[in-house]
């Protein structure tokens, strides 16, 4: 080991924020580090991010690093751990490890998305695997978690062992395994654990997450005690949990109708490595109209409010073959993610005004969290016993919690780490030594970029104030050829006087250029400027805001 070299650690997402984790781990002196990237996820865009599709972490940092660059991880396949994959890995091609269920839905969705990206190479990398790449030698260690086959990582380095778990929780009777592998983290922190980079998404709550088996009893209980169609809707990645519904399901003489693509996806994944074995075969929708309403059961998407998932649908009555009626159940068996309440409270009053019962897990255990509780997180320092805590997964208010939590609990180095810095692990002191350039790009339709070079920031404008086009035609006397063209788009109908507003617009673009000079008007910017803020004026005194304007002036 040269003396200079280094471990450190560089978030690029998911660190201060929910959502889009990307994290680097760095081997080497400073101006020659080697590197293993552990996930690529996406973040979803709000309304302030208008016709955007995903939000992918900015990886320009890797672009003077991308020889350095020696593998890739994947601890499990929900999107905000690898859904930037097929998008970011081009411009990397290195070798990419995941399990066989990852590997299974990266291809599905690829097929489904019809994506001109080639097939990204995936080894096949699960729990009590080792892979040596650079410096780095990773093992795969079983945890429990809301999807099928996560793993926490042990990243083992000259300078010492980090435990990156990924999302995890105890859950010592899930409806679908693994369990947490308690005793191989008691080994792990027997040989000495240097760093704990641990998931804060429940660092705010007391206890323990209630089991995945108390969760099954309730939607049991709902299915048998149901009069009429019970419609059930969570993430489509939680097997587990669709295993459950269609085990209850059947059990009540029950046929099961699944709605969604990504649902219908994951679930022939899971068929394909066995995960499904033992669950019959669903119905389509087409038979669904002729089953009695005590005799089915949907599996659907949209416990998100997506307005185009199959539940947003339903609420509103647009499907052909499948609906609900007054009597029928809805079980939300999922969570609200933050910025989604509206959405998703919108579609509970389309149910609601069907005469459809809606069950979420204010009313019932139907949902249980796939991250652990604070009495879960000072367990797995038990386990490991770190000299290092590094929360991250999580918002300030996560992270904050979970360091002070750490603190609590004996911890004595639990630094505060964001997006972008590099975090200093071994050998001296811990300590934030430098800043990476780190942010967010954007996938919109088929292309990728930055917020200008998507034209966000001119289309959130548009959808605020509207969009108005004006040709004026001049000829060689700069006198105006006939009468401009003037189109207004997204701008109300008629001024504060009841007039046509293209009509009042128009006349501010004719009265421009009549006011210049015609000695003046051979200056042609000077008149498409000056037609440009008479239209921006006279809109904003009839309506109060001013448009964009564009302003095409030709000479003839």
């Amino acid at each position: 080991m040269a003396k200079q070299d280094e471990l450190v650690f560089l978030p690029l997402g998911g660190v201060g924020e929910i959502g889009m984790n990307l994290a680097l781990y760095g081997y080497g002196p400073p101006d020659h580090r080697q590197w293993i990237m552990v996930d690529c996820g996406v973040t979803f865009p709000g309304p302030d991010l208008p016709g955007v599709d995903l939000v992918l972490p900015d990886i320009r940092y890797l672009a003077s690093e991308r020889k350095s660059l020696k593998a890739i991880f994947i601890t499990h396949a929900h999107e905000d751990h690898y859904g930037a994959l097929a998008d970011l890995w081009p411009g990397l091609n290195v070798p990419v490890y995941a399990s066989a269920f990852t590997a299974g839905l990266l291809e599905a969705k690829r097929n489904f998305e019809k994506s001109a990206i080639g097939e990204i190479p995936v080894t096949l990398f699960t729990a009590g695997d080792t892979v040596n790449a650079g410096p780095f030698s990773v093992e795969g260690v079983a945890v429990n978690h809301s999807i099928p086959e996560p793993m926490s990582l042990v990243i083992r380095t000259p300078l010492g062992n980090v435990i990156h778990t990924g999302d995890w929780k105890i859950d010592h009777e899930p409806s679908l395994g693994p369990l947490t592998d308690e005793t191989r983290f008691r080994q792990l922190g027997d040989e000495g654990v240097l760093a704990l980079m641990c998931d804060s998404t429940n660092a705010l709550r007391d206890g323990v997450s209630p089991s995945e088996k108390d969760v099954s009893e309730s939607l049991r209980k709902i299915i048998e005690n149901a009069e009429g169609r019970v419609a059930v809707t969570t993430f489509s990645s939680n097997v587990g949990r669709i295993r459950t519904v269609a085990e209850a399901a059947e059990a009540e003489g029950r046929e099961v109708l699944l709605l969604g693509s990504s649902l219908k996806r994951v679930v022939d994944v899971s068929r394909d490595i066995g995960l499904m074995e033992g669950i019959k075969p669903f119905i389509s929708e087409d038979e669904y109209g002729y089953i009695p309403r005590d005799k089915v059961v949907v599996i659907l998407t949209g416990s998100q409010g997506e307005s185009r998932a199959a539940l947003a649908k339903l609420s509103r009555d647009e499907m052909r073959n499948v609906a609900l009626a007054s009597g029928d159940i809805v079980v939300f068996s999922s969570r609200a993610i933050p910025g989604n309440e509206k959405a998703i409270q919108d579609i509970k009053n389309g149910l609601i005004e069907q005469g459809v019962h809606v069950i979420t897990d204010n009313e019932a255990l139907v949902h249980v969290s796939g991250h652990p509780r604070r009495n879960e997180l000072q367990k797995m320092y038990e386990l490991t016993r770190p000299k290092i805590v590094v929360p991250v997964h999580g918002e300030a208010t996560h992270l904050t919690a979970h360091k002070e939590l750490a603190e609590q609990s004996g911890i004595s180095i639990v630094p505060r780490v964001r997006n972008g810095d590099i975090l200093r692990l071994a050998p001296g002191p811990v300590e934030v030594i430098d800043e990476a350039p780190h942010g967010r790009i954007y996938k919109d339709g088929a292309l990728i970029g930055d917020f200008d070079e998507m034209g966000i920031g001119e289309r959130k404008k548009l959808s605020y104030v509207g969009h108005v086009a004006v040709n004026v035609v001049i000829d060689s006397r700069y006198d105006i050829v006939g009468d401009p063209d003037l189109v207004a788009i997204g701008l109300p109908v008629y001024d504060d006087e009841g007039d046509e507003m293209e009509d009042t617009l128009y006349d501010a673009a004719v009265g421009a250029i009549e006011s210049i000079p015609r000695a003046r008007r051979k200056d042609l910017d000077l008149l498409q400027e000056s037609v440009r803020r008479a239209i921006r004026a006279a809109a904003n005194q009839t309506w109060g805001k001013k448009p964009v304007v564009t302003v095409f002036v030709t000479k003839v």
